[in-house]
This record gives C-alpha cells, sequence and structure tokens, in this order.
C-alpha cells in the first residue's frame, strides 16, 4: 500500500500537480487514524414465515461515530446497544405479518433512535448490514 502511494506520489509531483497534505504527510509517523466503525454481535428475533411456521430474523449492524469520545462511549457501551437492538428487532418482528418483507429503512430508524438514547446524545450513526428472513 506504500509503495502504491508513493509511486502516485511521485507522479503527481513529477506532474507538477500540487500534493494534498494527506499524501504529503503519509509514510513519516507512522500514525493510525482512530477508528470510526464497530461491528455489534449478530442480532436475532422471531418471525413467522410465509408458510406459517416459526422462523429467525437475523440482522448485522454496526455503528459509526467520527468523534472520538462518542465512538468511546459507543463501544464501552456495547451490551446496552445491543439490548436495545434487540428489543426494537423483536417488536418489530412480532408484528411482522407473514410473508411480507421486512422494512428495513423503519427498522433503521427505530434502532437510531434506541442507540440515541442509550447514548444520551446524537452522534453515532447506525448501520445496518445484512438482514435476513430464515
Amino acid at each position: 500500500m506504500r509503495r502504491i502511494l508513493a509511486l502516485l506520489l511521485a507522479i503527481l509531483t513529477l506532474a507538477g500537480l500540487p500534493v494534498a497534505p494527506a499524501f504529503a504527510n503519509e509514510g513519516g509517523k507512522g500514525e493510525k487514524a482512530p477508528p470510526t466503525y464497530f461491528a455489534l454481535p449478530t442480532i436475532t428475533a422471531t418471525a413467522i414465515r410465509r408458510d406459517g411456521r416459526k422462523g429467525v430474523m437475523t440482522l448485522e449492524t454496526g455503528i459509526e461515530a467520527k468523534d472520538p469520545k462518542v465512538m468511546e462511549y459507543a463501544v464501552a457501551s456495547t451490551p446496552r446497544l445491543r439490548a436495545a437492538f434487540a428489543q426494537v428487532l423483536m417488536t418489530y418482528t412480532a408484528g411482522l405479518r407473514r410473508g411480507t418483507p421486512p422494512d428495513l429503512d423503519y427498522v433503521g430508524a427505530e434502532m437510531q433512535k434506541a442507540a440515541d438514547k442509550v447514548l444520551g446524545k446524537k452522534g453515532a450513526k447506525v448501520l445496518l448490514g445484512s438482514a435476513m428472513v430464515n
């Protein structure tokens, strides 16, 4: 990766183009940017399948926070966030009609409200991964 960046920097310099500060400071200090995303364990809830039998809805979630303090508090609050997200998903699937695909926009908005409530402030964004009803 560093070789590619060095090659790109050399090409830009030879072409006479200005080099962005992010590329100019890349190789020197070895500083890592603080993480802005972490994934929560998969959440599952009981759902009624199309044929009337019980099934399981599985949802992958994650939190993105640009502010390091919000990120640190969100990581520390992982069990509370997971419990809040599980409650939202269980409530949603309990009212889901059989054979109806889940409305992930609604689920995401409800999980965002739950995350804001758990964390006590805004600044963390809930991201949804794959969703499956089996």
